[in-house]
């Protein structure tokens, strides 16, 4: 189907040498013949996705960002053993192939993975797809039923009990966010104070059931079936993942969550289809999860709200990172416009829930 995710040509000063990766996966991959034809996914602004091309086969390259990095953010190992363990109760993870520590291949650690193929949805659903308003609302279902099924994962069965804290889960990621958000402070980025005392004053207790959290999942992170796009086949970007609150993973995903009620200036931040016809609303997306989780949520607001400034936080790290050169990307020369109005927005939600 035409609508299939695609790779393109590589982003200038992002290229990569198949010279040196080549031998390297002949050596780990057993009967690749040929040389990998090198081409480049388009989407995302943390690490970078590579298609790689043999005869007979196809994989894709994750790689950490070029230029100056702190290591810990972009954990290649840790994607990888997360892949390959999760698999076991959540069958959407793509198989990896092999981890290279060996930085003289590339400059970086990188992973490589089975290339799963399928329709990943951006900004507009493709008119060649069909939906109307019921199968769109089915697929949005199907979408948050998936989420509910990753916090169901039994996370020590699958051998990740030491993935992460949930102890302190809620608590700690305020101040981390908090932290992290004051060391990408530029002068033009707006400080956030009153949505950080906000947060700070009505912080909820731990969920009492710990979970996988994803940290990105939103429709470009998955993939769709392309023989039957209802189907939900892959889940891409484990890159955040820890254990903790479930409840802060949904407020995640609603800070992507764009309705088609939202006001134009918001609309523009919208990078997923979660304005068509048929779509959840942010309010009715919440209440499908609790029922499907079988809990109930109170606080809402609370998990939303962090979830706008946790995506402030990392809009601001990546603009941080363009103000001061660290990177030429061009897409990133907007990030402070963007971090200016999740915060307007943080503070209509604060408002209205203290009126």
């Amino acid at each position: 189907m035409a609508v299939t995710d695609q790779s393109t040509r590589v982003r200038d000063g992002e290229e990569l040498d198949a010279s040196l990766i080549d031998p390297y996966l002949k050596a780990h991959i057993p009967g690749l013949t040929g040389t990998p034809v090198i081409s480049q996914f388009p989407g995302g602004a943390s690490n970078l996705t590579y298609l790689l091309e043999y005869p007979e086969q196809e994989f894709v390259l994750r790689r950490p960002p070029f230029g100056h990095k702190a290591k810990s953010a972009h954990d290649m190992g840790r994607e990888f053993r997360i892949l390959n363990q999760l698999r076991d109760g959540f069958p959407y993870c793509p198989k990896g192939y092999v981890h290279c520590t060996d930085e003289s291949v590339m400059g970086a650690e990188f992973y490589v993975m089975e290339r799963v193929k399928g329709i990943i949805l951006r900004a507009e659903l493709p008119p060649e797809l069909g939906f109307d308003a019921a199968r769109t609302e089915a697929l949005c279902k199907s979408f948050i039923d998936r989420l509910v099924e990753l916090h169901r994962v039994d996370y020590q069965a699958c051998g990740l009990a030491d993935l992460g804290k949930p102890e302190g889960y809620v608590a700690r990621q305020i101040r981390g966010w908090s932290d992290r958000y004051e060391k990408a402070l530029t002068p033009d980025a707006p400080k956030w104070e009153v949505v950080k005392a906000w947060l700070n004053d009505k912080m909820p207790a731990d969920h009492p059931t710990s979970s996988i959290v994803h940290n990105d999942y939103r429709f470009d992170n998955v993939i769709l079936d392309p023989e039957n796009p209802m189907q939900i086949i892959g889940v891409l970007d484990w890159e955040l993942t820890t254990l903790g609150d479930p409840l802060m993973d949904l407020g995640n995903s609603l800070a992507y969550w764009i309705e088609a009620g939202d006001p134009a200036p918001v609309q523009l931040l919208r990078r997923q289809p979660s304005h068509a016809p048929g779509m959840l609303t942010r309010r009715e997306f919440v209440d499908y999860y609790a029922e499907r989780a079988g809990m109930r949520i109170d606080n809402f607001d609370f998990y939303y709200t962090y979830g706008l400034f946790r995506l402030a936080g990392i809009v601001q790290q990546i603009y941080y990172r363009f103000f001061h050169g660290q990177t030429q990307d061009k897409r990133f020369a907007q990030f402070v416009q963007m971090n200016q109005l999740l915060e307007q927005m943080s503070l209509q939600v604060i408002h209205k829930s203290t009126l």
